[in-house]
């Protein structure tokens, strides 16, 4: 009985790092899709030719002066007089409220000269800037109060009020009227904050 010899070759690894390929391969593009579909849609709001994107449009300067106004408004609110009369420059300098204190921040931010105008019920606070290449001129509007009857409700609702400000590279006086017409008019842009849909926002 003669005796047979059969050939066994080794099983070679070609084969299984394909599969493992193979197998990373579908799972990286299940993971793409499931991505692209569950992904937000980036919506980009455009704002107003008399606007300015707070986020895009500004100098970094500028963009202090403004995030220290949304601050400022609700200090100013809690200073109203009985009478829900605004408070004077003056009086915000001595508290050391920026952007009203003259320190040295202001100074490199510009060197604003702030004062306070008034058109009928719309008061303003105006920053005329020194040094327009570093920051132009700020406005601040603020409404005046219906009263103070209401105490607390109206501290909650200031307390919520978005500033209104806006922003003038080339003024040198304080306009007299302070309504959009007529600010647009002199050449003041309405600074405002828009979102995309990437972009982070804490609840108020």
């Amino acid at each position: 009985m003669s005796a047979t010899t059969q050939l066994v070759r080794p099983a070679g690894a070609g084969h299984e790092t394909l599969a493992v390929l193979a197998g990373c391969a579908l799972v990286l593009a299940i993971a793409g899709t499931v991505v692209t579909l569950r992904g937000a849609p980036q919506h980009s709001h455009a704002v107003a030719a008399h606007q300015l994107d707070a986020r895009r449009d500004l100098t970094a300067a500028e963009q202090g002066i403004h995030a220290d106004l949304r601050i400022a408004l609700d200090e100013i609110e809690a200073e109203r007089g009985p009478h829900a009369r605004l408070p004077a420059v003056a009086a915000l300098s001595e508290l050391g409220l920026p952007p009203f204190a003259e320190d040295a921040s202001s100074v490199q931010r510009g060197g604003h000269a702030w004062s306070l105008v008034a058109d009928g019920r719309t008061q303003a606070y105006v920053g005329l800037s020194a040094d327009s290449a570093v920051a132009g001129s700020v406005l601040m509007r603020v409404q005046a109060a219906h009263g103070r009857a209401h105490g607390a409700a109206d501290a909650a609702h200031a307390s919520d009020a978005e500033p209104d400000i806006w922003l003038h590279r080339n003024a040198r006086v304080a306009p007299t009227a302070l309504d959009d017409a007529q600010l647009t008019r002199a050449g003041w842009r309405q600074v405002v904050a828009r979102f995309d849909a990437g972009v982070t926002r804490q609840p108020r």
